[in-house]
């Protein structure tokens, strides 16, 4: 593990493997780097893969808020920090929408992205059928403050629904995935949760003008697959892989045939 000292002289951590051009790895909402384990280990071979945990997630300190503009914010510095050029940036499920965030102030140093099983829209309304209704977020923030650790392992499952996996793979995800990091504090969870209920990036899509991969599970049940149909559309230069009988982790539970779809992308 790997450190960064942001300009407020907090710590951002960040794992890191390979050589070559860099391809940075953004995860999901209560997760961290660790997440990405097996990918880094799948391409430090071909890229420089690094994987930083966001602000207040796993290794990362805190911070005064963690809204997409914070968390953004100092992903922006790190990347200027390490000179980082010409990347492609993955961004899964909530790291999706921290990297739309970022790709304003990052134009000249991203060459392509890859959104995997993300939202421009996490809360559902009368004009987006696309995601969670309000009430079950709302149902999920006085849970995290109930029982913080039953709603984050309730979440966790729910990434699987509806999927075919072997025991033993679950629980080898499990060990990886969850085990072998921390979980963020309960108001560090609550705080970011919130940012994610409250945020609308519709209209920010057209502005994202370089090749752009959209990965998604049919079987998504945290972010449906109408979301990802609709990046795909939305993005100038988007193209959608929809992936049967799969849920919202694509590289956790079918690793090999994401993988695979990675890196015919990437070239």
């Amino acid at each position: 593990m790997q450190s960064f000292c942001l300009a407020d002289g907090r710590r951002l951590a960040y794992r890191e493997a390979g050589a070559g051009r860099p391809l940075v790895l953004l995860h999901g909402w209560s997760m961290s780097s660790v997440v990405f384990s097996e990918a880094l280990e799948a391409f430090s071979g071909e890229f420089r893969v690094l994987a930083p945990d966001l602000r207040g997630h796993g290794a990362s300190d805190p911070g005064p808020g963690y809204g997409f503009a914070e968390l953004g914010g100092d992903l922006a510095q790190w990347f200027a920090g390490l000179d980082l050029e010409n990347a492609a940036v993955l961004g899964w499920s909530m790291g999706g929408q921290v990297l739309l965030e970022l790709y304003p102030r990052l134009r000249a140093r991203i060459e392509r992205i890859l959104l995997v099983g993300s939202t421009p829209c996490f809360t559902a309304s009368a004009a987006w059928p696309h995601g969670l209704p309000a009430g079950q977020v709302r149902a999920m923030a006085r849970n995290l403050q109930r029982a913080y650790l039953k709603t984050m392992g309730d979440f966790f499952a729910l990434q699987f629904a509806g999927e075919e996996i072997a025991r033993q793979r679950y629980r080898r995800i499990v060990e990886f995935a969850v085990r072998a990091g921390r979980l963020p504090d309960p108001d560090v969870a609550l705080a970011a949760l919130e940012a994610l209920g409250g945020a609308d990036q519709r209209g920010d899509l057209g502005a994202v003008d370089c090749p752009a991969l959209v990965v998604h599970g049919e079987l998504d049940r945290i972010t449906p697959a109408g979301a990802g149909r609709y990046l795909a559309e939305q993005l100038p230069q988007g193209r959608l892989a929809l992936l049967p009988e799969t849920g919202h982790g694509p590289f956790l539970s079918r690793p090999e045939a994401t993988f695979a779809l990675w890196r015919e992308f990437l070239g």
